[in-house]
C-alpha cells in the first residue's frame, strides 16, 4: 500500500529494457517517471523538481552522461534538494560520482527487487530526515543556530574540550519593539540580519558559536575574553548603514564559568540577567555587564522574595500607605485626594523597597495579584475614613499594562467599589504612560469603559516615555500627572521650568488638571503655583504614610 504522500522517482537510462526493469520494481511503492538521457532528465528535474523524491541515474548515456547531470545539479544547487542513486557497472566511477554528490549506487546487473526498494527507501528517508533537521537547525531569518541546536552544540563543545574556559554571552537591542512599530517589521528584520552578520564577523576573531534565541535576543558561546568590546564593535559596524549611532542601543551580558558549576541553560540565564540589568542604564554608561557576586546575591534575594510572595499576601505583610495630594489653586493648600502606594514589611528582611520587588513581580507575572490586593485594601480604607472621620478622601490606585490586559479588570474594580459602598468618583485610577504605548486599542476601550462608570483616570509619569504628546490626542484622560523628573531641576526661567510651563499649557488646552509629583521644597511649590499647576504631591507636604496618620491632614 502506498504512502498517503506519494513520492515520485525519476529513472534515467538510455536503454528501454533497463528503464522497464527498474520501473516494474519501483512502481509497487512509488510513482515513476522516465528520461532517456541526461538532457531529458534535467528538463524533467527543472519542470517537476518539487514532485521528484529521488533520481535513479545511469552514468553511461548519449547526449549527456550521468556525471554531467550530477555536475549540472551541483552547479544549480539542485543536488541538495533531490538525492541521486547512480546506476553503474563500473566500480571505478563511484568515487567521482560521490564527489559530485551522489547518495548511493546500484550495481548492474541489478540486485533482488527487495534490495533495490530497500536502498531507495533508505536514501529517501535519510535525505528527508536530514532536510527536516537542517530546517530546524538554523533560525530562518538570520541563519544562526536555533535555540535547541545552539545549546546542543555548546554542550558538545564542553564535552570535547573540558579544559577550555568558555563565556556565555547574551546580546540584544534595547526597545527593539519600538523600532519595529516606528519603522515596520521589514526594517526590523534588516536590523536582526545586520546584527547576525556582525556576530559572525566577531566570531571569526573570537571563535565559538552563536544562535538567535528569540526576537532581538542572541546567544554566543565563546572562549573567555578579557575584552568583549569586539562583539559590540562588529555589530555596530554592521548596523552603521541602517541606523545612526544615536539610534543604536545594544547591550551585552556576560557570564564566565571557568569551573563549569552551572548547567548550560543556567549560564545563559545569568548572562541574560546581566544583560537585562542594562535595560535602564544611564546615558554614557557601559553597554556591557559581567555577571558578578553582587548579581548572584541579587538573584538569591529575588528568589527569596518570589518564594515568599504568596505568604506575604495571605499574612498582609504588604502595607498600603497613602501620599496626600493638595490642591494649590486657592490661598491655602487643600487636601483633595491621595495616592495608594504599597510597602512590604518582610518578617526576616525588614522593609523591602518597592523598586526592588515591583519590577520583579512585573517580570514574573505576580504584579496583577499584588495590585488587586492594593485595590481592595484602598477601597476598604476609603470606607473606614468615611465612617470614622465623616469625610471622603478620594484615593487613586496604580494600574499597570499587565492589569489592563486582564479581561475581568473592570468587573473586579466595580465589585470592590460596590462592596464598600463607594461612589466611582471616590476611586481614581493612575495608568502609567508606558501602558498607553503597549496596546492603544485595548487601553482606549478599558479607559472609556471606566470613565463611563464615573471613575477619573490619570495619565501617570507623563513625559517619561516616547509618545506622550501623540497619546494625548487619542487617549481619554481626566488628569495629567507630571513625572517627577520634570520637577527635579526647575529654576526660574531655566529649560526645565519652560518644559513644565509647556505641559501646563497643553493641559490647559485639553481642559484637564495637572498633578506635579516629587515636590520637595517651598520654592518648587511657589514656581509651580505661579505657573498654574493645580495639584501638588511630594515630600514637601508628606511622604507616603500609614492610613491612621492621614487624620492630621483632614
Amino acid at each position: 500500500m502506498r504512502d498517503f504522500f506519494e513520492r515520485t522517482i525519476l529513472i534515467v537510462d538510455d536503454e528501454a529494457i533497463n528503464r522497464e526493469i527498474l520501473g516494474n520494481i519501483i512502481q509497487s511503492e512509488y510513482k515513476v517517471i522516465y528520461a532517456e538521457n541526461g538532457k531529458d532528465a534535467l528538463e524533467k528535474i527543472h519542470s517537476k523538481g518539487n514532485e521528484i523524491s529521488l533520481v535513479l541515474l545511469d552514468l553511461l548515456m548519449p547526449v549527456m552522461d550521468g556525471n554531467a547531470v550530477l555536475k549540472a545539479m551541483n552547479d544549480e544547487g539542485i543536488i541538495t534538494d533531490i538525492p541521486v542513486i547512480v546506476l553503474t557497472s563500473e566500480k571505478s566511477s563511484e568515487i567521482e560520482s560521490l564527489k559530485l554528490g551522489a547518495a548511493d549506487f546500484l550495481t548492474k546487473p541489478y540486485d533482488l527487487p527487495e534490495v533495490i526498494l530497500a536502498r531507495v527507501r533508505h536514501s529517501i528517508q535519510l535525505f528527508e530526515n536530514s532536510k527536516i533537521i537542517h530546517a530546524t537547525e538554523f533560525d530562518k531569518l538570520t541563519l544562526l543556530y536555533s535555540p535547541d541546536f545552539f545549546f546542543e552544540y555548546a554542550s558538545q563543545f564542553d564535552q570535547r574540550f573540558p579544559d577550555q574556559v568558555m563565556d556565555a554571552l547574551a546580546v540584544n537591542f534595547t526597545r527593539f519593539h519600538l523600532l519595529n512599530q516606528l519603522k515596520g517589521r521589514n526594517f526590523g528584520d534588516e536590523i536582526l540580519n545586520a546584527m547576525a552578520d556582525g556576530i559572525r564577523k566577531a566570531l571569526l576573531k573570537t571563535g565559538g558559536i552563536a544562535g538567535r534565541n528569540e526576537a532581538d535576543s542572541f546567544y554566543l558561546y565563546i572562549p573567555h575574553q578579557e575584552n568583549y568590546s569586539i562583539i559590540l564593535d562588529k555589530i555596530n559596524e554592521a548596523l552603521a548603514s541602517l541606523l545612526k549611532p544615536s539610534e543604536t542601543r545594544l547591550r551585552l551580558g556576560v557570564f564566565s564559568d571557568a569551573e563549569r558549576k552551572f548547567a548550560m541553560i543556567q549560564r545563559f540565564d545569568h548572562a541574560v540577567q546581566a544583560c537585562n540589568s542594562l535595560r535602564n542604564k544611564a546615558s554614557g554608561a557601559s553597554d556591557i555587564c559581567i555577571y558578578d557576586n553582587k548579581m548572584a546575591e541579587k538573584e538569591v534575594f529575588d528568589a527569596h522574595l518570589l518564594q515568599d510572595f504568596e505568604a506575604a499576601i495571605e499574612q498582609k505583610q504588604f502595607k498600603v500607605n497613602y501620599q496626600p495630594k493638595f490642591n494649590i489653586k486657592g490661598e491655602k493648600p487643600v487636601l483633595c485626594s491621595c495616592e495608594a502606594l504599597v510597602r512590604w514589611v518582610h518578617p526576616e528582611l525588614g522593609f523591602v523597597r518597592p523598586d526592588l520587588f515591583i519590577p520583579l513581580f512585573e517580570e514574573n507575572g505576580l504584579v496583577t495579584k499584588l495590585d488587586r490586593y492594593v485595590w481592595e485594601e484602598s477601597a476598604k480604607q476609603i470606607k473606614r475614613w468615611k465612617e470614622e472621620l465623616g469625610v471622603t478622601i478620594p484615593v487613586s490606585v496604580n494600574v499597570s499594562r499587565v492589569d489592563i490586559a486582564a479581561p475581568d479588570m473592570t468587573d473586579f474594580i466595580t465589585k470592590i467599589v460596590k462592596e464598600n459602598g463607594l461612589s466611582t468618583s471616590e476611586y481614581m485610577l493612575e495608568i502609567t504612560e508606558s501602558a498607553y504605548t503597549s496596546d492603544s486599542k485595548r487601553i482606549i476601550e478599558v479607559i472609556e469603559n471606566l470613565r463611563s462608570l464615573g471613575h477619573k483616570v490619570e495619565m501617570d509619569d507623563f513625559g517619561s516615555g516616547y509618545s506622550s504628546l501623540n497619546m494625548l490626542t487619542d487617549m481619554p484622560v481626566d488628569v495629567i500627572k507630571m513625572d517627577k523628573a520634570f520637577i527635579r531641576n526647575i529654576q526660574p526661567g531655566n529649560k526645565a521650568m519652560r518644559l513644565v510651563e509647556l505641559v501646563l499649557d497643553i493641559a490647559k488646552y485639553l481642559e484637564v488638571p495637572v498633578v506635579a509629583e516629587g515636590v520637595e521644597t517651598e520654592e518648587e511649590l511657589k514656581m509651580l503655583k505661579d505657573a498654574g499647576c493645580d495639584i501638588i504631591q511630594g515630600y514637601y507636604f508628606s511622604k507616603p504614610i500609614p492610613p491612621e496618620e492621614m487624620e492630621k491632614f483632614v
